[in-house]
């Protein structure tokens, strides 16, 4: 017993140093260091603070680079990490329509207060590979990074304006903000936990879903009413002083899909809405968290829950790849004393087939 514990440790040991060594790769090419990741690979360290729920672009990338590139590892570690940190207190609702806008598209109006803004984005770009980008030569020189821009109106706000979008709701009075890093998953689940839930969900997954409700498997026709990416503002409540202090600006992505609401006995006709907020740039959770959103509002409207997409226990339930890969990859630890079972058992009922079909011949023969 106590030399198969020690194998296992050095094997365990073995495949660290296996690891680390691959890792590190090539010793002929300088190590690749957090600044550069930050840097260059924003948008994957953008994945994982959002998916991780921590917002530590250093945190993130160094979990990128210990996780060889692997997003849902790189997820897995610095999630792990938050676990680790002091809870200081729950910061006041940041206020999207005071962003200080980067990137600002609608699908819905072309021309807008404020007008359209392209921002840093791959849309234009041919997908073709870059022969450029294989060596380190400077093709242009360096833009200078403008400051992000005054604040801009919502173009749900046009919509509301002549009531034609639903209100932007508000909570009961007296309602706690729930906490799904604190409290166990139970549904009918409130909005802002879905909410939560979607925003640190799985991207290749909500995209999937999303994909769905375009497809038929779900009643919306939706409209990007706006994409915005920018800085937001987050204060903090300080008691002893009696108001807010600011903590400083983060960058979000914040998208509200707009989709058509026949009316009915409560409600006119009008566009509702689905919704998305996420750490970072990452326009294409934001839009798919938002189509997943109204997807999962149909008991809301009254209407017939048909697809995946609308099922919130379906999608709540697996849309966390944390959780998932933990289901997943658990196939792979030992599970020798469950086998023999089902093995034994195999062998038992194929012992009492073959008699069955032995008992059976002499009546066929007949």
């Amino acid at each position: 017993m106590y030399v198969a514990v020690k194998g296992g440790e050095a094997a365990i040991s073995n495949a660290h140093r296996l690891l680390a060594d691959r890792r590190r790769g090539d010793r002929s090419l300088p190590a690749i260091r957090i600044e550069q990741i930050v840097a260059q690979l924003g948008l994957a360290v953008d994945r994982v603070m959002a998916e991780a729920s921590l917002y530590d672009r250093a945190l993130a990338a160094l979990a990128v680079r210990q996780a060889r590139g692997d997003m849902i590892e790189a997820i897995f570690i610095l999630r792990a990490y938050r676990t680790t940190l002091p809870r200081f207190g729950y910061s006041r609702p940041v206020e999207t329509g005071a962003m200080l806008v980067e990137r600002r598209v609608s699908a819905t109006y072309k021309d807008l207060p404020g007008g359209q803004l392209l921002g840093p984005t791959f849309d234009y770009t041919h997908r073709l590979l870059d022969p450029s980008l294989l060596t380190d030569q400077e093709v242009e020189a360096p833009l200078e990074r403008e400051e992000a821009g005054e604040p801009v109106m919502r173009v749900s706000d046009i919509l509301a304006g002549e009531g034609l979008v639903e209100d932007d709701g508000s909570l009961p009075e007296g309602h706690v903000p729930g906490d799904l890093t604190r409290e166990p998953l139970e549904f009918p689940m409130a909005r802002d936990l879905r909410l939560q839930a979607l925003s640190r969900g799985d991207e290749g997954f909500l995209l999937a879903l999303g994909y769905s409700t375009q497809r038929g498997y779900a009643r919306t026709h939706p409209f990007v009413g706006e994409v915005r990416i920018g800085e937001v503002e987050v204060e903090l409540d300080m008691p002893e002083l009696g108001f807010a202090v600011s903590l400083g600006r983060i960058q979000v992505t914040e998208c509200q899909m707009i989709a058509q609401f026949k009316g009915s006995a409560k409600n006119p006709p009008q566009f509702t809405r689905g919704y998305g907020l996420v750490f970072g740039q990452s326009e294409r959770k934001a839009m798919a968290m938002s189509l997943v959103d109204r997807a999962l509002r149909a008991e809301e409207f009254g209407e017939d829950i048909v697809a995946p997409a609308q099922d919130e226990e379906f999608v709540i339930s697996h849309s966390d790849n944390v959780q998932a890969t933990g289901f997943v990859e658990h196939l792979k630890l030992p599970h020798y004393v469950d086998f023999q079972a089902e093995l034994d058992l195999v062998r038992r009922m194929r012992r009492d087939y073959e008699a069955a079909q032995d008992k059976d011949l002499p009546e066929a023969a007949e």
